[in-house]
């Protein structure tokens, strides 16, 4: 599989939102940097009696489940969200412990990786870095023309990374016209401007 985002065509990424405890997010998200299509999201909850028979169940699960997705849908990109700094130690453990194994599924299966940090990603959708789970909910149904909104909400937060990997995509081939806030931020341009539900990218 290329290592190399594509330069021209569509783009096909792989969203997951690590989870400390909870489900992990997973989202398939199609765009040539105008429009856009879901392909397939949902979240990976692993039961607390399959945790308590293995310390390592659910890093397992996470890891086979992501290996199965890409090798069933071929992203070309896989972006997750990275460690948030302002948690605490242990939380920020085992978040770290889940991406880990989400990064080594991708390097075994040779996807490139692209690591986002909250805000950013919320203001790539929503247009501010404060948005609530809810918010990002209603954003990602609109911008991908969703007929139901997105459940649960950490499929929704995984399928809002294609908005980033979309913009870098952009700004790295040289893409005119994209009215994305990040990449009008990147530019210098007008990052306030609010983009219609309709709009895409």
């Amino acid at each position: 599989m290329s290592q190399v985002l594509k330069t021209i065509g569509w783009l096909r990424v792989l969203g997951i939102d690590p989870a400390a405890a909870g489900p992990t997010g997973y989202g398939i998200v199609e765009s040539d940097g105008r429009r856009c299509r879901m392909i397939h999201y949902g979240a990976l909850k692993v039961a607390a009696k399959r945790q308590k028979e293995c310390a390592g169940a659910a890093l397992q699960d996470v890891h086979a489940r992501v290996c199965n997705l890409i090798g069933e849908f071929s992203p070309d990109a896989l972006a997750v969200e990275s460690v948030f700094t302002a948690l605490n130690m242990r939380t920020a453990l085992k978040l770290a412990e889940v991406r880990g194994v989400i990064l080594l599924a991708a390097a075994q299966c040779g996807v490139m990786v692209y690591s986002y940090a909250p805000r950013e990603v919320k203001a790539s959708v929503a247009g501010h870095g404060h948005a609530d789970k809810r918010q990002m909910q209603m954003m990602v149904r609109a911008l991908l023309s969703m007929n139901e909104t997105p459940e649960p909400s950490d499929a929704a937060d995984a399928l809002s990374r294609w908005r980033c990997a979309i913009c870098k995509r952009n700004k790295r081939a040289g893409v005119l016209g994209c009215r994305d806030p990040m990449c009008l931020l990147s530019r210098g341009g007008e990052a306030q401007r609010q983009v219609p539900p309709t709009s895409l990218i």
